[in-house]
């Protein structure tokens, strides 16, 4: 259903029972899926995909242009997955020619005032809190919570099942599965709650807590830590998982506890 106040452009494609609200924008270019909400005074710009069953709120820029000197203004794209929410005033910038897109999961949920700058990628069942500032080409993983105004800088990557807590400036990457939180960010455990909660098991948390115990809380420098795990346990996804974030970082990882 589309409010006559509405606009949308003829060559937008848009799927079944999508409501479109007054005086919201649909640019050309622009792909809804099915059984979306698109609120008041929302703007869909060129190049967005937009999954099914998503709810945009007032004020929401989705697929704006890259706030990048190095955008010339090529064709680039924002793809967005099902069930997302994406609350008032959050804006989403489209990639440039470094990624060609900027990537939206499924089942988040972007918070008022948050920003996703250009290149981003977020995983799925995410929560990005108010006003999280989340500068170009950062990777966040499946299940990551991220406190309201958090600001995390550009190229970082946050691993899967991390909870980051409010206020935080992330400048290094975050392992997969801990909580981070003081300032400068550092390891503060594992996230415990957020695990078992996820169905983790007992076998599981003590074996993610002893490998984190090694990197953060013995005297081995990351690269003995990681040779230590890579040796002294047994085959596992959270072992791998860990070990791969761990060698594939090019920022480095945060510091542990002082």
């Amino acid at each position: 259903m589309k409010n006559p106040l509405a606009f949308v452009h003829p060559n937008a494609k848009v799927g079944e029972n999508v409501t479109i609200e007054p005086f919201a924008y649909i640019d050309a270019d622009t792909e809804i899926g099915d059984g979306c909400w698109i609120g008041p005074n929302a703007c869909i710009w060129e190049g967005a995909r937009i999954g099914s069953d998503c709810k945009i709120y007032p004020g929401a820029q989705i697929s704006c242009k890259p706030q990048d000197l190095k955008y010339d203004g090529e064709k680039t794209l924002t793809i967005i997955g099902n069930n997302t929410t994406v609350r008032e005033f959050v804006t989403i910038s489209r990639g440039t020619n470094h990624r060609n897109q900027t990537v939206i999961g499924n089942n988040n949920l972007l918070m008022s005032y948050v920003h996703i700058a250009h290149d981003c990628v977020l995983g799925d069942d995410c929560v990005i809190s108010n006003s999280v500032q989340v500068a170009g080409h950062v990777s966040i993983g499946d299940f990551a919570i991220i406190g309201g105004t958090a600001a995390i800088r550009q190229f970082v990557k946050i691993g899967a099942h991390v909870m980051i807590a409010g206020g935080s400036l992330v400048r290094k990457d975050v392992p997969p599965y801990v909580s981070a939180a003081r300032e400068p960010l550092s390891y503060s455990g594992i996230n415990a709650i957020g695990l078992r909660r996820r169905q983790f098991s007992t076998q599981e948390l003590n074996n993610i807590q002893e490998m984190y115990r090694i990197i953060y809380l013995s005297d081995l420098n990351i690269s003995n830590a990681v040779e230590k795990i890579q040796n002294d346990f047994e085959a596992s996804i959270e072992k791998d998982t860990i070990i791969q974030f761990i060698l594939e970082s090019e920022r480095g990882i945060m510091k542990g506890i002082e």
